[in-house]
């Protein structure tokens, strides 16, 4: 039987939920093409341990494809950092590193639950973070968001990810070709994944820069489609900051912990620069969101005017309409009135007077011109005519 852990004692683990649904939209990663077979968990399903290594020094002295041989293993050595990095893991292998490294119950069911803000929070002499990695997809032309929790202890950092971002196997690579600064202990393997996860949102800012460019050509170009682009794109600005913007507090509650935990000065060093990088990032999302309000508000201006102008072209075009219609109705009364002396005069009726009168058919011919003049008159100084 194993020895116990030093320092450490099993904690219930009462209270947690069961993990939320897997959405579609939230497909792991491609496996590289000569990637190993993952390895199976004793109820059979795929287990969800990208990585498991034991360092010492900075190196890697051991690799294990569960966490039970990690388990076993760092009990048998001494001076030991376990760097676990797992994606959507279950609740069984949760609860199994809760048992092991002591995780405090609700950080536990955080990571099983996902779809958290960004935080930090320490429980103990274990600290948990929350980070929301983001990555720019050209081909979509949008952002895509991940999740990250981190547990960081005194001989153990575990990841756990849910999402395809960040690229934690190109952090893994990079403290391993530093082993002065990987064997700083768990806090530099702590910063480098703040450092990638700050870096990781630099292509996105150029991205969104470029849509942001290109709506407002779209705009100016009378292009009706670019309303829904713009409340798209506001969707993800907003997105954007609220992964980004508690980074800034999460970093100044990390340096204020310097001098308590005794991190070192080399290492304080590393994290103000990601701070800096940080703040550089919430201010430029802050600046997109207000542009994108601009933009919408002058493209809400341009669809009036082009609103008012299409209603001025068609007032104008009824207006014409209406002077033709008076035009024709005037002519149409006046072209009538003949006809009806005309008719009445048709009428041969024996008792009508000027059927056989010499001057009947001249006063008919005056009668009908009278009406018509009169008529002509009457319309010209309405200005139908």
């Amino acid at each position: 039987m194993s020895p116990e852990r030093p320092g450490r004692r099993p904690r219930g683990l009462r209270g947690l939920r069961k993990p939320a649904k897997k959405r579609p939209s939230e497909a792991p990663p491609a496996t590289p093409p000569d990637a190993p077979e993952p390895p199976q968990q004793p109820d059979g399903n795929p287990c969800s341990v990208i990585s498991a290594a034991l360092y010492r020094d900075g190196h890697r002295i051991s690799t294990h494809d569960s966490l039970a041989d990690t388990f076993r293993q760092q009990r048998a050595l001494s001076d030991t950092l376990a760097w676990i990095g797992l994606h959507r893991p279950s609740p069984s292998e949760l609860v199994s590193l809760a048992s092991e490294f002591d995780l405090h119950p609700l950080a536990v069911e955080d990571a099983m639950e996902a779809h958290q803000r960004p935080k930090l929070e320490r429980y103990g002499g274990t600290l948990f973070v929350v980070l929301r990695a983001a990555r720019y997809l050209d081909d979509a032309e949008e952002v895509d968001f991940g999740e990250l929790h981190v547990f960081v202890g005194r001989d153990f950092v575990i990841t756990v990810r849910h999402g395809a971002a960040p690229d934690l196997s190109a952090v893994r690579r990079r403290m391993e070709d530093a082993p002065e600064l990987l064997k700083r202990g768990p806090e530099a393997v702590l910063y480098a994944i703040l450092d990638a996860v700050v870096d990781g949102y630099a292509p996105v800012v150029a991205g969104v820069q470029t849509d942001i460019d290109e709506i407002e050509t779209e705009v100016f170009g009378g292009d009706p489609r670019v309303s829904r682009r713009i409340y798209e794109l506001s969707r993800e600005v907003v997105e954007f900051q609220r992964a980004t913007r508690p980074l800034n507090g999460m970093l100044e509650s990390l340096t204020a912990g310097f001098e308590k935990y005794a991190i070192d000065e080399e290492l304080r060093r590393y994290l103000r620069d990601v701070a800096d990088h940080a703040l550089h990032t919430t201010d430029r999302v802050d600046g997109f969101r207000q542009a994108l309000q601009d933009i919408l508000t002058v493209n809400a201006t341009l669809v009036n005017q082009q609103q008012n102008a299409e209603m001025r072209a068609l007032a104008e075009a009824g207006f014409e309409q209406n002077e033709e219609i008076k035009k024709i109705s005037s002519w149409a009364a006046i072209l009538f009135a003949p006809t009806l002396v005309g008719t009445v005069y048709g009428m041969n009726f024996q008792n009508m007077p000027e059927l056989h009168w010499a001057f009947g058919y001249p006063f008919a011919i005056i009668l009908m011109a009278a009406v018509c003049t009169g008529l002509y008159v009457i319309f010209k100084r309405r200005d139908w005519l």
